[in-house]
Protein backbone atom coordinates (compact mmCIF):
# COMPACT_ATOMS: atom_id res chain seq x y z
CA UNK A 1 0.00 0.00 0.00
CA UNK A 2 1.34 3.09 -0.61
CA UNK A 3 2.07 5.91 1.77
CA UNK A 4 -1.17 8.37 0.72
CA UNK A 5 -3.50 5.03 0.42
CA UNK A 6 -2.06 3.98 4.06
CA UNK A 7 -2.75 7.22 5.61
CA UNK A 8 -6.14 7.04 4.04
CA UNK A 9 -7.30 3.95 5.29
CA UNK A 10 -5.75 5.41 8.67
CA UNK A 11 -7.81 8.06 9.03
CA UNK A 12 -10.95 6.16 7.71
CA UNK A 13 -10.45 4.04 10.38
CA UNK A 14 -10.48 6.32 12.99
CA UNK A 15 -13.46 8.40 12.38
CA UNK A 16 -15.73 5.60 11.32
CA UNK A 17 -17.15 6.59 8.11
CA UNK A 18 -14.59 8.53 6.29
CA UNK A 19 -15.10 8.03 2.40
CA UNK A 20 -13.86 5.13 0.38
CA UNK A 21 -10.26 3.77 1.39
CA UNK A 22 -10.35 1.34 -1.62
CA UNK A 23 -9.03 4.50 -3.96
CA UNK A 24 -11.89 4.66 -5.78
CA UNK A 25 -14.09 8.33 -5.17
CA UNK A 26 -16.86 8.47 -2.78
CA UNK A 27 -20.48 8.13 -4.12
CA UNK A 28 -22.08 11.22 -4.48
CA UNK A 29 -25.22 9.47 -3.19
CA UNK A 30 -24.32 8.58 -0.15
CA UNK A 31 -23.01 11.22 2.95
CA UNK A 32 -20.35 10.71 4.66
CA UNK A 33 -19.44 12.47 8.48
CA UNK A 34 -17.09 12.04 11.41
CA UNK A 35 -17.08 11.57 14.78
CA UNK A 36 -14.48 13.37 16.90
CA UNK A 37 -12.35 10.63 18.63
CA UNK A 38 -10.17 11.53 21.31
CA UNK A 39 -8.78 8.43 22.62
CA UNK A 40 -5.40 7.07 22.57
CA UNK A 41 -5.88 3.91 22.31
CA UNK A 42 -9.63 1.86 20.80
CA UNK A 43 -9.85 -1.56 22.87
CA UNK A 44 -11.37 -4.21 20.62
CA UNK A 45 -12.97 -6.99 21.65
CA UNK A 46 -16.25 -8.08 21.49
CA UNK A 47 -18.54 -9.84 24.40
CA UNK A 48 -20.78 -12.99 23.25
CA UNK A 49 -23.69 -14.78 24.97
CA UNK A 50 -23.05 -18.53 25.04
CA UNK A 51 -25.94 -20.91 26.59
CA UNK A 52 -24.37 -24.54 28.15
CA UNK A 53 -28.07 -26.20 28.98
CA UNK A 54 -30.21 -23.97 31.33
CA UNK A 55 -27.43 -21.82 32.05
CA UNK A 56 -26.05 -18.13 30.23
CA UNK A 57 -22.88 -16.70 30.38
CA UNK A 58 -20.56 -14.38 28.65
CA UNK A 59 -17.22 -15.39 26.99
CA UNK A 60 -15.09 -12.17 25.86
CA UNK A 61 -12.94 -12.26 22.63
CA UNK A 62 -10.62 -10.06 21.52
CA UNK A 63 -7.09 -8.42 21.98
CA UNK A 64 -7.55 -7.58 26.48
CA UNK A 65 -3.58 -7.19 26.77
CA UNK A 66 -2.98 -3.83 24.53
CA UNK A 67 -0.80 -1.59 26.60
CA UNK A 68 -2.48 0.94 28.52
CA UNK A 69 -2.25 4.78 26.61
CA UNK A 70 -0.69 7.75 28.52
CA UNK A 71 -2.80 10.64 30.02
CA UNK A 72 -3.28 12.92 26.85
CA UNK A 73 -2.38 16.41 27.37
CA UNK A 74 -4.90 18.74 28.44
CA UNK A 75 -5.27 21.99 25.96
CA UNK A 76 -6.90 23.89 29.29
CA UNK A 77 -5.61 22.60 32.57
CA UNK A 78 -3.11 23.66 34.47
CA UNK A 79 -1.09 22.09 37.26
CA UNK A 80 -3.08 23.98 39.78
CA UNK A 81 -6.40 22.68 38.32
CA UNK A 82 -5.49 19.08 37.71
CA UNK A 83 -3.91 18.48 41.31
CA UNK A 84 -7.75 20.36 42.17
CA UNK A 85 -9.66 17.40 39.91
CA UNK A 86 -7.35 14.74 41.16
CA UNK A 87 -8.22 15.12 45.16
CA UNK A 88 -11.73 15.51 44.29
CA UNK A 89 -11.42 11.80 42.67
CA UNK A 90 -9.83 10.73 45.34
CA UNK A 91 -11.70 11.80 48.11
CA UNK A 92 -15.42 10.47 45.87
CA UNK A 93 -12.99 6.81 45.63
CA UNK A 94 -12.61 7.09 49.00
CA UNK A 95 -15.87 8.30 50.04
CA UNK A 96 -17.66 5.39 48.46
CA UNK A 97 -15.06 3.05 50.41
CA UNK A 98 -16.10 4.53 53.37
CA UNK A 99 -20.47 4.03 52.51
CA UNK A 100 -19.31 0.80 51.70
CA UNK A 101 -18.09 -0.12 55.21
CA UNK A 102 -21.28 1.46 56.13
CA UNK A 103 -23.54 -0.62 54.31
CA UNK A 104 -21.67 -3.78 55.69
CA UNK A 105 -22.34 -2.48 58.78
CA UNK A 106 -26.06 -2.31 58.69
CA UNK A 107 -26.25 1.72 58.77
CA UNK A 108 -27.43 1.97 55.43
CA UNK A 109 -31.15 2.37 54.64
CA UNK A 110 -31.59 0.29 51.62
CA UNK A 111 -29.08 -0.12 48.93
CA UNK A 112 -25.87 1.62 47.12
CA UNK A 113 -24.68 2.96 44.01
CA UNK A 114 -20.89 2.87 43.13
CA UNK A 115 -19.39 4.77 40.75
CA UNK A 116 -16.06 3.07 40.90
CA UNK A 117 -13.81 3.49 37.76
CA UNK A 118 -16.33 6.71 36.52
CA UNK A 119 -14.51 9.02 39.01
CA UNK A 120 -12.25 10.94 36.27
CA UNK A 121 -15.82 11.77 33.57
CA UNK A 122 -17.75 12.39 36.94
CA UNK A 123 -14.97 14.57 38.74
CA UNK A 124 -13.53 16.08 35.68
CA UNK A 125 -16.62 16.74 34.22
CA UNK A 126 -18.60 18.83 36.80
CA UNK A 127 -14.78 20.48 37.13
CA UNK A 128 -15.95 22.09 33.71
CA UNK A 129 -19.24 23.85 34.73
CA UNK A 130 -19.09 27.61 35.89
CA UNK A 131 -20.98 28.58 39.15
CA UNK A 132 -23.96 29.75 36.57
CA UNK A 133 -24.34 27.06 34.97
CA UNK A 134 -27.10 23.48 36.11
CA UNK A 135 -25.41 20.06 37.02
CA UNK A 136 -27.82 17.05 37.18
CA UNK A 137 -25.95 13.96 38.24
CA UNK A 138 -26.73 10.54 37.84
CA UNK A 139 -27.09 7.63 41.20
CA UNK A 140 -23.16 7.14 40.40
CA UNK A 141 -21.70 10.62 39.54
CA UNK A 142 -21.43 11.22 42.95
CA UNK A 143 -17.95 12.57 42.27
CA UNK A 144 -20.10 15.23 40.75
CA UNK A 145 -21.92 16.41 43.96
CA UNK A 146 -18.47 16.56 45.38
CA UNK A 147 -17.32 18.94 42.67
CA UNK A 148 -20.92 21.56 43.12
CA UNK A 149 -20.15 21.80 46.77
CA UNK A 150 -21.60 18.77 48.87
CA UNK A 151 -19.82 17.88 51.37
CA UNK A 152 -19.03 13.80 51.45
CA UNK A 153 -21.13 13.97 55.22
CA UNK A 154 -24.64 14.87 52.59
CA UNK A 155 -24.13 11.60 50.93
CA UNK A 156 -23.25 9.74 53.60
CA UNK A 157 -26.14 10.77 56.01
CA UNK A 158 -28.74 10.64 52.48
CA UNK A 159 -27.61 7.15 52.35
CA UNK A 160 -28.21 6.84 56.27
CA UNK A 161 -31.65 8.28 56.34
CA UNK A 162 -30.70 10.91 58.91
CA UNK A 163 -32.07 13.67 59.99
CA UNK A 164 -29.69 15.94 58.55
CA UNK A 165 -29.62 14.97 55.15
CA UNK A 166 -30.49 16.88 52.70
CA UNK A 167 -33.74 15.20 52.20
CA UNK A 168 -34.10 15.20 56.36
CA UNK A 169 -34.60 11.39 56.11
CA UNK A 170 -37.14 10.85 53.65
CA UNK A 171 -34.49 9.38 50.82
CA UNK A 172 -32.53 6.87 51.37
CA UNK A 173 -30.69 7.39 47.72
CA UNK A 174 -28.89 10.23 46.22
CA UNK A 175 -32.54 11.84 44.96
CA UNK A 176 -31.48 15.06 46.27
CA UNK A 177 -30.05 18.36 45.00
CA UNK A 178 -29.92 22.50 45.20
CA UNK A 179 -31.50 24.65 42.44
CA UNK A 180 -31.24 27.06 45.10
CA UNK A 181 -27.38 27.75 45.81
CA UNK A 182 -25.45 25.22 43.67
CA UNK A 183 -27.99 25.18 40.40
CA UNK A 184 -27.75 21.11 41.05
CA UNK A 185 -31.41 19.01 39.86
CA UNK A 186 -31.69 16.06 41.90
CA UNK A 187 -31.27 12.34 40.08
CA UNK A 188 -34.63 10.87 38.66
CA UNK A 189 -35.37 7.23 38.93
CA UNK A 190 -36.78 6.82 35.37
CA UNK A 191 -33.52 7.14 33.50
CA UNK A 192 -33.25 9.54 30.42
CA UNK A 193 -35.89 12.46 32.45
CA UNK A 194 -33.23 14.23 33.30
CA UNK A 195 -32.40 15.29 29.53
CA UNK A 196 -35.65 17.00 28.82
CA UNK A 197 -35.30 18.41 32.18
CA UNK A 198 -32.33 19.93 31.48
CA UNK A 199 -33.43 21.48 28.39
CA UNK A 200 -35.74 22.87 30.11
CA UNK A 201 -32.99 24.29 32.41
CA UNK A 202 -31.22 25.75 29.32
CA UNK A 203 -34.61 26.97 28.04
CA UNK A 204 -35.51 28.72 30.88
CA UNK A 205 -32.60 30.40 31.34
CA UNK A 206 -32.92 31.93 27.49
CA UNK A 207 -35.92 33.15 27.66
CA UNK A 208 -34.32 35.17 30.66
CA UNK A 209 -31.89 36.36 28.52
CA UNK A 210 -28.84 33.94 29.69
CA UNK A 211 -27.27 31.15 27.37
CA UNK A 212 -25.90 28.91 30.24
CA UNK A 213 -24.36 25.38 30.09
CA UNK A 214 -26.76 22.76 31.58
CA UNK A 215 -25.20 19.21 31.88
CA UNK A 216 -26.55 15.88 32.80
CA UNK A 217 -25.41 12.40 32.67
CA UNK A 218 -26.90 8.75 30.55
CA UNK A 219 -25.85 5.09 31.04
CA UNK A 220 -25.58 2.86 27.29
CA UNK A 221 -28.78 1.05 28.72
CA UNK A 222 -30.63 4.70 29.87
CA UNK A 223 -29.63 6.21 26.47
CA UNK A 224 -31.87 3.77 24.60
CA UNK A 225 -34.87 5.00 26.28
CA UNK A 226 -37.83 7.06 24.20
CA UNK A 227 -37.59 10.41 26.65
CA UNK A 228 -33.73 10.11 26.02
CA UNK A 229 -34.38 10.73 22.38
CA UNK A 230 -37.13 13.09 22.89
CA UNK A 231 -35.17 15.64 25.08
CA UNK A 232 -32.18 15.44 22.63
CA UNK A 233 -33.87 16.27 19.77
CA UNK A 234 -35.59 19.31 21.90
CA UNK A 235 -32.47 20.55 23.00
CA UNK A 236 -31.55 20.35 19.18
CA UNK A 237 -34.07 22.08 17.56
CA UNK A 238 -34.21 24.57 20.23
CA UNK A 239 -30.57 25.50 19.93
CA UNK A 240 -30.15 24.60 23.98
CA UNK A 241 -26.93 24.33 25.75
CA UNK A 242 -27.30 20.59 26.98
CA UNK A 243 -23.98 19.06 28.02
CA UNK A 244 -24.89 14.98 27.73
CA UNK A 245 -22.40 12.34 28.62
CA UNK A 246 -23.15 9.22 27.52
CA UNK A 247 -21.13 6.68 30.25
CA UNK A 248 -20.44 3.56 28.25
CA UNK A 249 -19.50 1.37 31.02
CA UNK A 250 -20.54 -1.75 29.13
CA UNK A 251 -23.33 -3.45 30.75
CA UNK A 252 -26.89 -1.94 31.89
CA UNK A 253 -27.11 -4.06 34.93
CA UNK A 254 -26.18 -7.58 33.59
CA UNK A 255 -26.76 -6.96 29.54
CA UNK A 256 -23.63 -6.35 27.53
CA UNK A 257 -23.89 -3.02 24.89
CA UNK A 258 -23.81 -6.11 22.22
CA UNK A 259 -27.14 -6.86 22.94
CA UNK A 260 -28.60 -3.27 23.37
CA UNK A 261 -27.52 -2.24 20.07
CA UNK A 262 -25.89 -2.37 16.91
CA UNK A 263 -23.49 0.57 16.56
CA UNK A 264 -20.14 0.45 17.46
CA UNK A 265 -20.21 3.74 19.08
CA UNK A 266 -23.00 5.48 20.76
CA UNK A 267 -21.68 9.11 20.07
CA UNK A 268 -22.67 8.15 16.52
CA UNK A 269 -26.31 9.04 17.54
CA UNK A 270 -25.82 12.07 17.67
CA UNK A 271 -25.74 12.33 13.82
CA UNK A 272 -29.45 11.95 13.73
CA UNK A 273 -29.80 15.27 15.85
CA UNK A 274 -27.29 17.02 13.98
CA UNK A 275 -25.59 18.21 16.85
CA UNK A 276 -21.71 17.11 17.65
CA UNK A 277 -20.98 13.54 18.59
CA UNK A 278 -17.63 13.09 20.73
CA UNK A 279 -16.01 10.32 22.04
CA UNK A 280 -13.45 9.87 24.70
CA UNK A 281 -11.71 7.69 27.14
CA UNK A 282 -13.57 8.37 29.95
CA UNK A 283 -10.82 7.12 32.33
CA UNK A 284 -8.71 9.96 31.23
CA UNK A 285 -9.51 12.78 33.49
CA UNK A 286 -7.81 15.24 30.81
CA UNK A 287 -10.01 14.23 27.98
CA UNK A 288 -13.28 13.74 29.76
CA UNK A 289 -12.57 18.07 30.67
CA UNK A 290 -11.12 19.01 27.81
CA UNK A 291 -14.27 18.05 25.84
CA UNK A 292 -17.08 19.34 28.78
CA UNK A 293 -15.20 22.73 28.61
CA UNK A 294 -15.01 22.85 24.66
CA UNK A 295 -18.95 21.82 24.65
CA UNK A 296 -19.63 24.11 27.73
CA UNK A 297 -18.04 27.42 25.85
CA UNK A 298 -20.56 26.40 22.79
CA UNK A 299 -23.15 25.93 25.12
CA UNK A 300 -23.02 29.56 26.91
CA UNK A 301 -22.49 31.11 22.88
CA UNK A 302 -25.64 29.77 22.60
CA UNK A 303 -24.23 27.31 19.95
CA UNK A 304 -26.29 24.10 21.13
CA UNK A 305 -25.98 20.48 22.69
CA UNK A 306 -23.02 18.51 22.29
CA UNK A 307 -23.23 14.84 23.15
CA UNK A 308 -20.02 12.96 25.21
CA UNK A 309 -19.40 9.24 24.62
CA UNK A 310 -17.18 8.68 27.41
CA UNK A 311 -15.96 4.90 27.30
CA UNK A 312 -15.29 3.43 30.41
CA UNK A 313 -15.88 0.10 32.62
CA UNK A 314 -18.54 0.25 35.91
CA UNK A 315 -15.97 -1.90 37.94
CA UNK A 316 -18.75 -2.95 40.09
CA UNK A 317 -22.35 -4.54 39.46
CA UNK A 318 -25.52 -2.61 39.30
CA UNK A 319 -25.77 -2.00 42.77
CA UNK A 320 -23.93 -3.31 46.22
CA UNK A 321 -26.79 -6.68 46.22
CA UNK A 322 -25.03 -7.28 42.56
CA UNK A 323 -21.92 -8.89 42.43
CA UNK A 324 -21.63 -8.61 38.76
CA UNK A 325 -20.59 -12.46 38.51
CA UNK A 326 -21.87 -12.15 34.98
CA UNK A 327 -18.98 -10.33 33.73
CA UNK A 328 -16.31 -11.90 32.28
CA UNK A 329 -13.38 -11.60 34.96
CA UNK A 330 -10.91 -10.50 31.88
CA UNK A 331 -12.77 -7.72 31.43
CA UNK A 332 -12.72 -6.56 34.35
CA UNK A 333 -8.52 -7.52 34.49
CA UNK A 334 -8.25 -4.85 31.81
CA UNK A 335 -10.26 -2.15 32.90
CA UNK A 336 -8.13 -2.02 36.03
CA UNK A 337 -5.30 -1.38 34.62
CA UNK A 338 -6.74 1.76 33.09
CA UNK A 339 -8.21 2.44 36.63
CA UNK A 340 -8.19 6.76 35.97
CA UNK A 341 -7.29 7.31 39.64
CA UNK A 342 -4.20 5.30 39.22
CA UNK A 343 -3.58 6.80 35.82
CA UNK A 344 -3.83 10.48 36.40
CA UNK A 345 -1.45 10.05 39.72
CA UNK A 346 0.99 8.72 37.05
CA UNK A 347 0.14 11.28 35.16
CA UNK A 348 1.13 14.37 37.73
CA UNK A 349 4.38 12.30 39.62
CA UNK A 350 5.91 11.87 35.96
CA UNK A 351 5.15 15.50 35.01
CA UNK A 352 6.51 16.64 38.23
CA UNK A 353 3.43 18.41 38.95
CA UNK A 354 3.34 16.10 42.51
CA UNK A 355 6.11 14.53 44.55
CA UNK A 356 5.76 11.24 46.15
CA UNK A 357 5.49 13.19 49.75
CA UNK A 358 3.21 15.39 48.66
CA UNK A 359 1.00 13.03 46.94
CA UNK A 360 1.19 10.84 50.00
CA UNK A 361 0.14 13.93 52.66
CA UNK A 362 -2.69 14.98 50.24
CA UNK A 363 -3.91 11.57 50.75
CA UNK A 364 -3.92 11.36 54.50
CA UNK A 365 -5.47 15.27 54.27
CA UNK A 366 -8.50 13.55 52.36
CA UNK A 367 -8.59 10.60 54.60
CA UNK A 368 -8.70 12.53 57.77
CA UNK A 369 -11.25 14.76 55.93
CA UNK A 370 -13.60 11.82 55.51
CA UNK A 371 -13.18 10.16 58.27
CA UNK A 372 -14.31 13.63 60.20
CA UNK A 373 -17.15 13.78 57.83
CA UNK A 374 -18.17 10.13 58.77
CA UNK A 375 -18.22 10.62 62.44
CA UNK A 376 -20.60 13.38 61.47
CA UNK A 377 -23.21 11.42 59.11
CA UNK A 378 -23.20 8.22 62.19
CA UNK A 379 -23.78 10.55 64.66
CA UNK A 380 -26.99 12.60 62.89
CA UNK A 381 -29.91 11.85 64.55
CA UNK A 382 -32.56 9.75 62.84
CA UNK A 383 -35.91 11.73 62.33
CA UNK A 384 -38.74 11.85 64.50
CA UNK A 385 -41.28 9.30 63.45
CA UNK A 386 -43.87 12.03 63.24
CA UNK A 387 -42.08 14.19 61.12
CA UNK A 388 -42.81 11.54 58.17
CA UNK A 389 -45.69 13.28 57.13
CA UNK A 390 -44.57 16.68 56.52
CA UNK A 391 -42.98 17.63 53.21
CA UNK A 392 -44.16 15.18 51.12
CA UNK A 393 -46.77 17.94 49.42
CA UNK A 394 -45.97 21.41 48.73
CA UNK A 395 -48.77 23.43 51.19
CA UNK A 396 -49.60 26.41 52.42
CA UNK A 397 -47.15 28.30 50.12
CA UNK A 398 -44.00 26.46 51.52
CA UNK A 399 -42.21 27.73 48.26
CA UNK A 400 -42.21 30.17 45.45
CA UNK A 401 -40.28 29.16 42.45
CA UNK A 402 -38.29 32.69 40.79
CA UNK A 403 -36.92 33.70 38.13
CA UNK A 404 -33.08 32.70 38.47
CA UNK A 405 -31.67 35.51 36.24
CA UNK A 406 -34.56 37.57 34.96
CA UNK A 407 -38.39 38.25 33.84
CA UNK A 408 -38.66 36.44 30.89
CA UNK A 409 -39.31 39.20 28.12
CA UNK A 410 -40.77 38.42 24.33
CA UNK A 411 -40.73 40.73 22.32
CA UNK A 412 -43.93 41.87 20.65
CA UNK A 413 -43.75 41.06 16.66
CA UNK A 414 -40.81 38.10 16.65
CA UNK A 415 -41.01 34.39 15.78
CA UNK A 416 -40.67 32.20 19.31
CA UNK A 417 -37.93 29.54 19.60
CA UNK A 418 -33.98 29.95 18.74
CA UNK A 419 -32.11 31.49 16.46
CA UNK A 420 -32.01 29.15 12.76
CA UNK A 421 -28.86 27.66 12.51
CA UNK A 422 -27.38 24.31 10.31
CA UNK A 423 -27.11 21.49 11.97
CA UNK A 424 -23.68 20.58 13.12
CA UNK A 425 -20.71 20.40 10.84
CA UNK A 426 -20.94 16.35 10.56
CA UNK A 427 -21.79 15.76 6.83
CA UNK A 428 -19.26 16.66 4.20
Amino acid sequence: MSKNKSKNAAKSSANGRQGSSNGKPPNPQQRTYTIADYRLDRPDFKVRQVRSGEHIHYEISGDLDVPVPPIRESKYLNQKQCLEIYRWMLLNRRMETALENLYKQGKVVGGVYFGLGQEACSCASAYALRQDDWLAPMIRNQGSLLVRGFAPRDMMMQYMAKADSPTGGRDGTSHFGDIEKRNVVSPISMLGDLIPVLAGVALGARLQGHDVATMTYIGDGGQSTGVSYEGINFAAVQNLGLVLFVENNLWAYSTPTELQFRIHDLAERAIAYGIPGVIVDGTDACQVYDAAHEACERARRGEGPTMIEAKLMRMKGHAIHDGADYVPKTLFGHWRKRDPISRFEDYLLKKQWLTPEQNTNLIAEVEKYLEAEREIAVNSPMPPPESAAGGVYCENGCHTVKPKYAVPKIKSGTTFGPAPSEAALHFK
